[in-house]
C-alpha cells in the first residue's frame, strides 16, 4: 500500500510502498478515506520527541472497517470510524474514573514482543505514528483509539473530529466547562483556536474574543462564532482584551505552543480566571509566570490541556451528531482537499499560515 513516510526528522514525507499485517487481538483494518494535515503532525515531524523512524505520520483519521482481530468488541466491516492520539487501556484507575485520556497504560495498546510489525518496508520496522497512520491508504488501529460515527457524515468533515475539534471544543466543554454567559479568548485561529470558538459560542458564551496575528482569518474566526478579533503588533492585546472585558477574560485558551502567547494567556485571566495551554511547544520549552502576582494574588488557575479531556467513544460522536443537526460547524473547519502525492506542497501553505484544515481525500 502507499504511504507518506518521514524517514528525517525535517518534515519531508517520502511517498513508498509498504507491507502491512493482518489485524490480531483488538486491532482493527481501516480503509482511510480522509486524513487531516494537522499542524501538529507537522511540528513533530520536523522536531525530535523520541518518534523511532521510519514512521508514517497523520491522526485525524476517517474511514471504513475492512476487518477486525478476533478480540474486537464494538466494530464490524462496513462501519465508519474516525481516529485519535487518545488510546486507553479501559482497567487503570483514570480510566475506570472516567479520565481515559489519562489512561496509565496506553502502552498496551501497541503490539508485543512476538507478534510482529503493524507497518514494514522490506522487513524493516516502521513505526505506526501514535498508533493511528493516517497517512495512507490502510492502517490499524487499536479499537480504544477508534469511534463510531454516523455514515451521513462527510469523510472530509469526520477526519477533523478526531484532533482539531475535540482538543478545542472539547477544551472548552470538558475542561474549561464553558458557562453561559461568560468570557472565552483564544490566541491562535488556526484548526484547534477555531474549535474553541465553535466550542465556546455551543457552551453560550457572551464574548468570544479570537487573537492572531493573520488578519485574513478575521471572517471565518467571526463566521465560527467570535464576537472580537484582535491583531498582535497592531495593538497591545493584553490591555486592549482587559479593556474590552472590563478586567480580562473568564477563560483564556493558548492554541499556538509559543511562550510569548502562553505567557500572555496568564494575563488576559480576570482576577480567579483560568488560563489553558493546548498548544504544542517544542521539546524543553517553559514560560515565566509571576507565581505571586498572577497565580496568588490574581487567583489565576493554570492548566495544561492534553486533547481536550476528551472521551472519544463519547465526544466523537456526540460532536458528529451535532453537526447533523446543524447546531455545530465543521463545513468551514476544512479548507480544501488533496492527494496524498501531493502531502508535502499542502503541508507547504501549513507552514504559511493556512487559513482553515486540509484533508487528504485522495490517496492514488
Amino acid at each position: 500500500m502507499k504511504a507518506a513516510v518521514l524517514n528525517q526528522y525535517n518534515g519531508i514525507f517520502d511517498i513508498e510502498d509498504l507491507d502491512i499485517a493482518d489485524p490480531i487481538g483488538q486491532e482493527v483494518l481501516v480503509e482511510v478515506k480522509a486524513a487531516g494535515l494537522c499542524h501538529s503532525d507537522l511540528h513533530l515531524a520536523e522536531n525530535d520527541f523520541g518518534t523511532r523512524l521510519p514512521a508514517v505520520f497523520g491522526h485525524e483519521l476517517a474511514g471504513v472497517v475492512m476487518a477486525v482481530g478476533p478480540q474486537v468488541r464494538d466494530f464490524v466491516a462496513g462501519d465508519h470510524v474516525v481516529g485519535s492520539v487518545v488510546g486507553f487501556c479501559g482497567h487503570c484507575e483514570a480510566c475506570l474514573s472516567g479520565h481515559t485520556y489519562r489512561c496509565l497504560h496506553p502502552e498496551e495498546l501497541r503490539r508485543g514482543a512476538g507478534e510482529g510489525e503493524r507497518l514494514s518496508r522490506g522487513g524493516e520496522s516502521v513505526t505506526p505514528f501514535f498508533g493511528v497512520s493516517a497517512f495512507a491508504e490502510r492502517t490499524l488501529v487499536h479499537e480504544h483509539q477508534l469511534a463510531k460515527v454516523p455514515a451521513a457524515l462527510p469523510f472530509k468533515l469526520a477526519a477533523v473530529l478526531g484532533c482539531g475539534c475535540v482538543t478545542g471544543a472539547g477544551a472548552v466543554i470538558n475542561t474549561a466547562k464553558v458557562k453561559a454567559g461568560e468570557t472565552v479568548a483564544v490566541f491562535g485561529a488556526g484548526g484547534i483556536g477555531l474549535n474553541v470558538i465553535g466550542g465556546a459560542r455551543l457552551a453560550g458564551a457572551s464574548r468570544i474574543i479570537a487573537i492572531d496575528a493573520q488578519s485574513a482569518k478575521e471572517p471565518l474566526a467571526r463566521k465560527l462564532g467570535a464576537t472580537d478579533f484582535i491583531t498582535p503588533g497592531e495593538q497591545d492585546v493584553v490591555s486592549l482584551v482587559q479593556k474590552l472585558t472590563g478586567g480580562g477574560v473568564d477563560h483564556a485558551f493558548e492554541a499556538i505552543g509559543l511562550k510569548l502567547t502562553a505567557e500572555q494567556a496568564i494575563k488576559i485571566a480576570r482576577k480567579g480566571g483560568n488560563a489553558y495551554m493546548i498548544g504544542v511547544h517544542k521539546p524543553g520549552d517553559t514560560i515565566g509566570v509571576d507565581v505571586m502576582t498572577d497565580l496568588i494574588r490574581r487567583q489565576v488557575c493554570l492548566r495544561g490541556v492534553y486533547m481536550g479531556s476528551s472521551n472519544i467513544k463519547h465526544d466523537i460522536p456526540m460532536f458528529a451528531e451535532l453537526y447533523l443537526q446543524g447546531r455545530f460547524n465543521l463545513e468551514d473547519l476544512v479548507a480544501g482537499e488533496t492527494s496524498l502525492s501531493r502531502i508535502n506542497e499542502a503541508y507547504e501553505e501549513v507552514r504559511k499560515g493556512a487559513l482553515a484544515r486540509t484533508v487528504i481525500t485522495s490517496f492514488d
